[in-house]
């Protein structure tokens, strides 16, 4: 099936439509295969009149994007569940709420794929595409989910900033940097909230905690702490 772009100008929109075909019907990790499935049919009782999505999940937003946002992996009840990344969970209200309010979609909510949502020079996928079993992945199914984010970032020609949520999707977008011939600045780089780093190019790499309710409900990620990775992203985007 055609996965959600929300552009209607010329440009890489065909090549990016067959490579989210590809991820949509990838059956690469069989733990990960079986676990999204298990889930879209045991479904949870807040949920049992509706029918899952239960495949891999593809990248959603303009294919021309300047700004790419790069999360884990969908929720089991999330993205799982409705077929578009970050929408259905708390993660996403917080996501979406904030690319609203820097003018980067049209509506703060992402409910389901039919809501109206779009975005507006921004993408946004993930590191693995599948829900992981207690939100964690095997670093073999880290690797073979790469490819994707590899290919999106040659696709995505346009972009110049960078948004990763939380350390695997930093070190995910690293790998996957380097792996397509992308350069790095000196010294090692580590991850930590509000990190911000020039790549060759003219390409800026910004780091946030992710927006997971472990790290929103703790308070160790505040809602004046996320607004400013997207109002940097914003100034950026904007020459300021």
């Amino acid at each position: 099936m055609k996965p959600q772009t929300n552009t209607d100008e010329r440009g890489p929109k065909p090549l990016f439509w067959i490579l989210e075909e590809g991820v949509v019907g990838c059956r690469l990790c069989p733990r990960l295969v079986h676990w999204r499935e298990l889930v879209a049919r045991r479904k949870v009782k807040r949920f049992q009149r509706e029918e899952y999505w239960g495949l891999p999940v593809p990248a959603f937003g303009s294919v021309d994007a300047s700004l790419v946002v790069i999360g884990l992996a969908p929720a089991a009840h999330g993205g799982n569940r409705t077929g578009r990344i970050f929408t259905g969970d708390r993660s996403g209200d917080w996501l979406y709420e904030a690319l609203y309010r820097f003018g980067f979609a049209n509506q703060p909510v992402s409910a389901h794929r039919d809501d109206g949502l779009r975005l507006h020079d921004c993408l946004v996928t993930a590191a693995a595409r599948c829900a992981p079993p207690n939100n964690k992945l095997l670093p073999e199914e880290l690797d073979t989910c790469r490819q994707y984010l590899r290919r999106e970032l040659e696709i995505l020609t346009k972009k110049r900033v960078v948004v990763v949520l939380g350390q695997v999707a930093f070190r995910a977008y690293l790998k996957a940097w380097k792996e397509i011939g992308g350069a790095l600045p000196r010294g090692k780089l580590e991850f930590r909230h509000g990190g911000e780093w020039e790549l060759p190019g003219g390409l800026t790499l910004i780091s946030s905690y992710h927006p997971s309710q472990q790290n929103t409900q703790t308070g160790k990620l505040t809602r004046a702490m996320f607004h400013r990775i997207f109002r940097r992203a914003r100034q950026l985007l904007s020459g300021g």
